[in-house]
């Protein structure tokens, strides 16, 4: 069985939330719809206080290359315009929204069940489609997802894959689209393979996911050149260049993108996105959410509209916190970070609200690094963490960019792995960060 060729690790799954059937999330009292949901510019916001909007509507616009447009997830009235506090602290322009819980929708959006098989579209008018509904990778990383199939001239797409590995523990989002939306996903699929002239897409999806992969093979064979992937279990499985690996054998060089060496990937939530835009007309305006935890009593996968605050989410959900949660975590504990603003709104990027208990997010006490080399053995990317550690410890930060410190994809399995539990995963975010610093002050 398929997977990547060099390092991984294997955290506990904890995939407790697999059979909770997605439900939808009630509409809040009042939302902030930050504009800057996506990797690059905030969106320039389009409306005013007081104006009245729709769900569906455009609120904030996409003037920069790298940016998406923001549309409105509910209906109401514009209180304001202001700077919010993101979940991780980060202050961010908002568009405050007083929600009219008789949630009227642009008429454009097709609201019935009825799936739409033909897309007449084509290539070019796909993209511009995309950019219009301001869809964006829902794997996390958030990118533009019209910039991605807009293919330069001096580029070949040879390979369409679909990225349904979840290997982050806990997560089961994805899991449930699959269960409960395969068709759609396999229409979203052809459009983007369509879209970049591909004769085949292939869906990558480990193995511990018996149930999806038996359904999404059985759709797959309604539809030319879907071709279903099962892989072994390994995290990162899921980290774009590794799956690339995992599927065509080909490795991703330094500095270099994925259509370098030929290939695109896209979430399987944002092939369904693609999905809903281009044959319901309808903006990214709302993402499926797992509710989970070891000790919470009861587990969930919400439809979620951006904007709703983690708060509110956790009074729906569970009432309260356990008095004992040590951390509520935004995506994985592998690659996710702790919510430090829970009143801050949920966005495009959203995949969780992960409850951890107190006994598991204390971080065990630090001792001497022994030179073992586990870190070295774990990366998936080749590079040596410890080194990092010391060069960053010590300001020797051009030293770590030239070992390549920004081919560091940020899994966290060198944290996971090390047996003096050293903080591996923060020091080389630091590194990264002090590195392009001093990059963007030399080209000025």
């Amino acid at each position: 069985m398929k997977t990547f060729a060099m390092g991984g690790v294997h955290p506990e799954e904890n995939k407790i939330s697999t059979n909770a059937v997605i439900e939808e999330f009630p509409l809040p009292k009042t939302a902030v719809i930050l504009m800057t949901q996506h990797l690059g510019a905030p969106a320039t916001p389009c409306v005013a206080k007081g104006d009245t909007v729709k769900v569906g509507q455009l609120i904030g616009k996409a003037e920069a290359f790298m940016c998406a447009n923001v549309h409105s997830p509910f209906s109401g009235t514009v209180a304001k315009i202001d700077i919010c506090k993101d979940a991780f602290g980060l202050a961010k322009p908002a568009v405050y929204i007083n929600v009219d819980e008789n949630d009227v929708w642009e008429e454009s959006i097709d609201r019935t069940p009825d799936i739409v098989r033909q897309c007449d579209l084509d290539p070019k008018q796909i993209v511009d489609k995309l950019k219009e509904m301001g869809i964006v990778g829902l794997g996390g990383a958030t990118f533009p997802t019209h910039i991605k199939y807009n293919i330069a001239p001096d580029k070949k797409a040879e390979y369409l894959i679909i990225n349904a590995v979840e290997c982050e523990p806990y997560l089961t989002s994805d899991h449930r689209v699959m269960m409960e939306h395969a068709e759609e996903i396999c229409i979203g699929v052809s459009i983007l393979r369509k879209c970049l002239g591909v004769p085949n897409a292939y869906i990558g999806i480990e193995n511990n996911k018996p149930e999806p992969i038996a359904v999404m093979k059985k759709m797959a064979a309604n539809f030319e050149g879907i071709i279903v992937e099962p892989l072994k279990v390994k995290y990162p499985q899921g980290a774009e260049k590794q799956l690339i690996n995992a599927i065509t054998g080909r490795c991703v060089p330094s500095g270099k993108l994925p259509i370098d060496v030929g290939c695109v990937v896209s979430n399987v939530g944002t092939a369904y996105a693609v999905y809903e835009a281009i044959q319901k007309n309808k903006p990214l305006i709302e993402n499926i959410l797992t509710v989970t935890g070891k000790k919470i009593q009861s587990q969930h996968n919400y439809h979620v509209r951006f904007g709703t605050t983690y708060s509110d989410i956790i009074a729906h959900a569970l009432g309260e916190l356990p008095e004992t949660t040590g951390k509520v975590i935004s995506g994985g504990p592998m690659m996710g970070k702790a919510v430090s603003n829970l009143d801050a709104p949920t966005t495009k990027g959203a995949s969780s609200v992960l409850v951890i208990d107190a006994d598991e997010a204390v971080r065990a006490t630090e001792s001497n690094c022994i030179r073992c080399g586990k870190c070295m053995n774990a990366c998936p990317m080749g590079l040596e963490p410890y080194l990092f550690s010391a060069l960053v410890r010590n300001r020797r930060i051009e030293e770590a960019g030239a070992h390549n410190i920004l081919d560091c994809i940020e899994c966290g399995c060198c944290f996971f792995s090390c047996p003096a539990n050293k903080p591996l995963l923060d020091e080389i975010r630091l590194g990264k960060n002090l590195y392009r610093g001093i990059l963007m002050a030399k080209k000025k």
